[in-house]
């Protein structure tokens, strides 16, 4: 039996998207030296739960679709997700790779070893690499099936203290350049790009409250201020700790936002504050039809403007650097908002044209035509 539409689902996605726009605008600002640190806090550092949050979502809708007691046929299963995942991101790849190629004049990265090296790894692009997490999480499905079946909410807490544990260790102390074997050197160099175990938590997160959705709904319902005031607190604690790097041990803003990520303890709790208080907000608050609107639109949008938004960045900075502008805060703002509206404004066309012409929506992003 279908199960009812959850639209936070889908209205977290867009706001998702907005977060990952906003850290790769921030990227772009830092080339001015005398950056404004307060908006490089708004955003680098309130937009960090953007990334794991869509493990959080994705994992949701996993299970919230998957019934326990059947049979799990994982053919079928990775089956539908090479055909939504695993295919644009393929040719998403190449559309990067034959970008900056032409872009740089650069046929390096036309060889084999490089093409293997930027699939595996997802280096085709800066934003890419989380859909080489997201391949590996369904690749692994089976296992996650089997540590729900058997989770609980003291499991979960062990399974948090992994977290914490495992992401510190990781972010802050391993340390992969002396190893002598470059493909080794390489597998842990860029761990980040494919380590499923860097967002484990918030994953099974996700995916352990969509096989309880029904207690999930009463306690969101009855615990709203709660769940308002932990995401606050965790808030406050990463903006707190960004500025304690700054002025306290006097970090580099790109050093400082390059510590205090969402791998970071505070950072892990602040995506699990933002899940849960986005998906609240979502799911009990009454928004004026427009507001709804907007938010079913960057909903809808969103995979093709995370896919396609580095593309915007890319010759909007290439016409401020021809006009001579420097990025100043007034610019930066204006710039991201640009690349937002240019972002959903492409994936609207394309999802148009997509009409007309299946296989573009198909091969960008994973839809296809309902069978008749």
């Amino acid at each position: 039996m279908k199960k009812n539409r959850i639209l936070a689902i889908e209205y977290i996605r867009g706001i998702s998207m907005l977060g990952v726009i906003g850290i790769h605008t921030g990227s772009q600002y830092l080339s001015n030296p005398t950056s404004n640190i307060h908006l490089i806090a708004i955003f680098e550092i309130l937009t960090r739960f953007s990334v794991p949050i869509f493990f959080f979502i994705s994992a949701f809708g996993l299970f919230y679709n998957i019934d326990l007691t059947e049979k799990f046929s994982y053919k079928n299963f990775m089956t539908k997700r090479f055909k939504t995942v695993l295919i644009p991101y393929v040719v998403w790849s190449f559309l990067y790779i034959a970008h900056y190629t032409f872009l740089y004049h650069d046929t390096s990265l036309l060889s084999i070893p490089i093409l293997i090296k930027f699939l595996f790894f997802g280096f085709a692009s800066y934003q890419l690499y989380f859909l080489v997490i997201l391949l590996w999480f369904y690749a692994l499905m089976p296992v996650w099936i089997y540590m729900i079946r058997h989770m609980s909410a003291v499991r979960l807490l062990m399974l948090l203290l992994f977290q914490l544990a495992f992401d510190y260790y990781s972010s802050f102390i391993m340390n992969p350049y002396s190893i002598e074997n470059p493909v080794i050197k390489a597998l842990f160099e860029y761990r980040l790009n494919y380590w499923v175990l860097h967002y484990i938590f918030i994953f099974l997160f996700g995916g352990y409250l969509a096989i309880h959705y029904n207690k999930f709904e009463i306690y969101m319902s009855r615990h709203y201020n709660s769940i308002c005031s932990f995401f606050i607190a965790s808030l406050s604690s990463l903006v707190i700790y960004y500025y304690y790097l700054i002025y306290e041990r006097s970090y580099s803003l790109e050093a400082a936002i390059n510590t205090a990520h969402q791998l970071c303890p505070a950072g892990i709790f602040y995506t699990i504050g933002a899940s849960l208080f986005f998906f609240t907000l979502f799911s009990n608050t009454k928004f004026p039809v427009f507001v709804h609107s907007i938010l079913s639109i960057l909903g809808k949008h969103s995979y093709f403007a995370y896919l396609f938004h580095p593309f915007a960045i890319t010759y909007l900075a290439m016409f401020l650097t021809w006009q001579g502008k420097i990025m100043t805060a007034p610019v930066a703002i204006l710039f991201y908002f640009l690349v937002t509206i240019l972002s959903i404004a492409a994936a609207a066309l394309f999802r148009k044209i997509g009409t007309f012409y299946p296989i573009i929506n198909s091969l960008l992003i994973g839809i296809y035509p309902k069978n008749k």
